[in-house]
């Protein structure tokens, strides 16, 4: 029983991180579609300040162990892709 809660408990860590990372995915699509350059010093803010702390948060559940560090590198690494994409998407209007 003690295994299925860890499990379940890594479970709803690793699906909490994942709604976070989309959070900011959307956050920053709204701010692209609404500004005219994507090097907008609110636009960076705002970006460094959400990835630091999904960071911030990935690193806490890595130490707690609910998440593999490994986990919760993927999801960092394919939110910065997706950003990235994002951003060259929206250079090449």
């Amino acid at each position: 029983m003690a295994s299925e809660i860890l499990v379940d408990h890594r479970q709803k860590a690793l699906a909490l991180l994942k709604l976070d990372a989309d959070k900011i995915l959307k956050l920053i699509q709204v701010q692209m579609d609404n500004l005219t350059m994507p090097q907008c010093p609110l636009y960076e803010e705002v970006l460094d300040t959400q990835m630091f702390g999904l960071s911030r948060e990935i690193d806490f559940a890595v130490r707690l162990g609910l998440v593999d560090q490994h986990e919760g590198k993927k999801l960092l690494d394919k939110l910065e892709r997706e950003l990235s994409a994002l951003h060259d998407a929206f250079t090449k209007k």
